[in-house]
């Protein structure tokens, strides 16, 4: 089975950046589109952006446009999430996700998912 697996959280300072990693690991690998989700304690998943492996068309959550930007290694099988200018309320778990629905912006849309990686913003 394939697996995804992220990587590259941390804490960080309002303001800064980070660059999360999700690589997929597996001799075959097919979803048609990658996107990373978010969750804070209490609060619900939430879409955060997601990419179509066909074409690299990519879209955003309202919250993050123009601060985080997500892109792809197609040959590699990792997707990328940079981000920027974050804020205490980007604090979160990521999960990166696969799915074949092109652009979906819901969980249920996505029948793979990786154990997270925690991002905390300090005020």
């Amino acid at each position: 089975q394939v697996q995804l697996a992220e990587s590259g959280g941390g804490l960080v300072q309002a303001g800064g950046s980070l660059k999360l990693s999700c690589a997929a690991s597996g001799r075959a690998f097919s979803g048609r589109t990658m996107a990373w989700f978010r969750q804070a304690p209490g609060k619900e998943r939430e879409f955060v952006t997601g990419i179509r492996r066909t074409d690299s068309n990519t879209y955003y959550a309202a919250s993050v446009n123009g601060r985080f930007t997500i892109s792809g290694d197609n040959v590699e099988d990792t997707v990328y999430l940079q981000m920027n200018s974050l804020k205490p309320e980007d604090t979160a778990v990521y999960f990166c996700a696969a799915g074949d629905v092109p652009g979906a912006r819901f969980p249920r849309h996505y029948t793979l998912w990786g154990q997270g990686t925690q991002v905390t913003v300090s005020s």
